[in-house]
């Protein structure tokens, strides 16, 4: 199954697929570290786990195939994401009433029926969705209202992503590090709890010199 998105064509591969490809890998990375596994399906976030991934990363957040019952009985991190529609639609208009607001709203009550169930509040992560069907001002407005998400863990994924190019005029991804630096020195500010990068070494030496400035 394929869909259109801006720019290229997406693939949709089977579970099957999916497994095969990422379980193998997330059973050899956790044994150097942590593991974060990227799934919107049980069956593979099931496997994963049990390979060895400590955290459950589920873009559909908690709204398709993996329910709560899964994260509740393995005690793993959970990072709930938002996104519009399904990604072979999500940026085909988006439209909100309040974008802050809607989203920060759906994120919370997913996260408060974890908690409702049992689950720890520290073990959950919220993520707006920058780009998951959202436009420019959506994800601008969403990463200025992130205090709104706490007292949730938030997690941003902003690097290399195509508002980074709207703002900053660099259509090609390579060309996106300073502007990703920009929005990652805002999430040390903003205290943001996690954030996801291409770029690490780049990103350690910014908070590096930030943390110094700050003692």
């Amino acid at each position: 199954m394929e869909a259109n998105l801006p720019g290229r064509v997406l693939t949709i591969i089977s579970i099957e697929e999916e497994i095969r490809r990422v379980i193998p890998l997330v059973n050899e990375i956790s044994k150097f570290g942590k593991v974060s596994i990227d799934t919107r399906h049980s069956e593979v976030a099931k496997l994963a786990i049990e390979a060895g991934a400590t955290m459950i990363n589920d873009v559909s957040g908690l709204r398709d195939t993996i329910d709560g019952r899964l994260v509740i009985e393995s005690e793993c991190n959970v990072c709930i994401m938002h996104m519009l529609g399904e990604p072979g639609n999500m940026q085909d208009n988006p439209q909100y009433e309040d974008v802050s607001r809607e989203v920060n709203a759906i994120l919370i009550s997913k996260a408060r029926e974890l908690v409702e169930a049992g689950h720890s509040m520290d073990k959950i992560f919220l993520d707006p969705g920058i780009g998951f069907g959202k436009s420019l001002q959506h994800n601008i407005e969403l990463l200025q209202s992130s205090s709104d998400l706490r007292p949730y863990s938030v997690l941003w994924g902003v690097s290399r992503k195509s508002m980074i190019g709207e703002i900053c005029d660099q259509p090609d991804t390579e060309d996106r590090l300073s502007g990703s630096l920009g929005v990652a020195a805002k999430a040390f500010y903003d205290r943001i709890d996690i954030i996801r990068v291409h770029d690490v070494r780049e990103h350690v030496d910014l908070f590096s010199a930030l943390e110094a400035l700050e003692s």
